[in-house]
């Protein structure tokens, strides 16, 4: 048996995966989940407590636990969830890497492009958020309606940029043949992460708020994208599942069967014509 494209010089091994391990983005996916929910809980437990504060007066203890619950959770979710955003977006392009190799070209995007459009957008709309909301919590007063729209324009409009993420991700499904497998869970990633986002900006910028209404109506925002976020890291999660049970395929070597020359015939062997021939011209035994 012989294989031609071996043969041919085609290289034995696929070239070794720069991004992190499917070990790795697992056990970050997971951890982003529980201190997602655990936020998600935090916050629910907080507004509450924030309902029983209006008739009863908390122990200090309670309401001091309940306010510490929800600022560490939502430290460590907001931690982990750019930590998986991150982790995430260097496996895009690791796999977006191998894919087009396998396919005999180089992946068309730049690496600087992937990461920009994976986090740039999400990152500068939460960042503009808090600047803006310090500003406004500066003064007594708060500030007007029209102001506060403007500034929630300011944070939303970018995260339209977040359509390029879904770009390369659906690029690298079809690339691969899987994006009539994907297409829900690839859809159901980017719609709630785009709307975790734009919850988040609203919430973090209308944290300024003092009276009890506000920190209420700020609690339920910040909980819905919480709970929007903890969506879309479980369908981002079925995204990589659905990716890493078909892994790019190395090179296909195909055996091919070769059939052994024919020896050549022997003319001595009874009925060849040589020897027939040379028996006809004999004579016959006295």
């Amino acid at each position: 048996m012989v294989d031609p494209v071996r043969d041919a010089g085609a290289p034995e091994e696929a070239a070794p995966r720069r991004g992190p391990s499917a070990a790795l983005v697992r056990a970050t996916l997971l951890a982003t989940t529980l201190a997602l929910g655990l936020a998600v809980l935090a916050h629910v437990v907080r507004y509450v407590l924030l309902i029983i504060n209006r008739n009863t007066l908390l122990h200090p203890l309670v309401a001091g636990a309940g306010l510490w619950l929800g600022i560490l959770a939502s430290v460590a979710a907001t931690l982990l969830t750019i930590g998986a955003a991150v982790v995430l977006t260097r496996w895009l392009i690791a796999r977006r890497a191998a894919a087009f190799a396998h396919h005999g070209h180089p992946d068309p995007r730049a690496n600087w492009a992937v990461r920009l459009g994976c986090l740039a957008p999400p990152v500068y709309a939460l960042v503009t958020a808090r600047v803006i909301a310090i500003i406004f919590a500066i003064p007594d007063d708060p500030p007007s309606r029209w102001l506060l729209i403007l500034a929630l324009l300011a944070c939303l409009l970018p995260l339209l940029a977040t359509v390029w993420a879904l770009v390369y991700l659906v690029e690298l499904a079809k690339t691969e043949d899987h994006y009539a497998r994907l297409r829900q869970p690839i859809w159901v990633w980017w719609l709630a992460a785009l709307l975790g986002t734009a919850t988040s900006a609203f919430a973090t910028l209308t944290s300024f708020a003092r009276d009890a209404q506000g920190i209420a109506n700020n609690t339920v925002a910040m909980t819905l994208a919480y709970l929007l976020t903890l969506v879309a890291t479980v369908a981002v999660a079925r995204v990589f599942e659905g990716f890493e049970r078909r892994p790019v395929e190395r090179p296909v070597h195909r055996w091919v069967v070769v059939a052994d020359a024919a020896p050549a015939p022997d003319i001595s062997e009874p009925g060849a014509p040589g020897e027939s021939l040379e028996s006809e011209q004999q004579e016959p035994a006295a």
